[in-house]
């Protein structure tokens, strides 16, 4: 098997992997008994050796013992309140949202698609998709997403659209001004000629006699 233990993960999700594979095998208690210790690595398989011989008579034990080796390393279930707290945030894409909102449900025990719906409704800041919501008591999570599909979309068009706005207003501008040089530059009939600066003619100190007539 591909899955190992090493006692830094949840034990209730590893005895839970274990049966669901062990279901799919087909397999009884027995081989169950003699498989899970493959399932184990470092120090958990070492604290698995040293069990007292003849504790272990069924499947059950082993999932009993090894539970109480790592009851600190079980995950806490989290309380359906804990969704109260998961809200939209300002500029946050409602597709984001959604995907925080779903993770926090995956951790939540004996959750019910009224309490569900109404976490949701109540942290949603898209309004459109709000106001949807409230149209009905109960939506199930599976009518949500559906739902939702419409409203993510048209949220991120019109995010597109805007964007595409801004940009086009900048480049109007350069062109403007490049268009205003070219018309300078087609009435001067060419560029402008830097004019000659004038050399400063220096004074003499030194004169030749010029010959004059007696």
């Amino acid at each position: 098997m591909d899955m190992r233990y090493d006692g830094t993960q949840d034990p209730q999700e590893h005895l839970t992997a274990f049966e669901v594979r062990m279901n799919l095998e087909g397999v009884g208690d027995k081989v169950r008994c003699r498989t899970f210790p493959v399932t184990l690595a470092g120090p958990t398989i070492r604290r698995f050796n040293s069990l007292p011989q003849g504790s272990i008579s069924r499947f059950l034990d082993i999932s009993c013992t090894f539970l109480a080796q790592f009851t600190t390393r079980i995950t806490k279930v989290k309380h359906p309140i804990n969704l109260l707290g998961v809200t939209q945030r300002h500029g946050e894409p409602t597709r984001k949202y959604l995907d925080r909102f779903n993770d926090e449900c995956l951790e939540i025990d004996g959750l019910t698609d009224s309490v569900a719906s109404l976490c949701l409704t109540n942290g949603l800041l898209n309004e459109d998709f709000r106001k949807h919501l409230t149209t009905k008591p109960t939506w199930t999570m599976q009518e949500i997403q559906s739902v939702a599909k419409e409203y993510i979309n048209d949220e991120e068009v019109s995010q597109v659209m805007a964007a595409n706005k801004r940009q086009p207003s900048y480049n109007q501008t350069c062109q403007h001004d490049r268009g205003e040089r070219q018309k300078e530059h087609t009435r001067d009939g060419g560029p402008r000629k830097t004019p000659m600066p004038f050399s400063r003619v220096e004074k003499f100190t030194n004169y030749i006699p010029l010959p004059f007539p007696s």
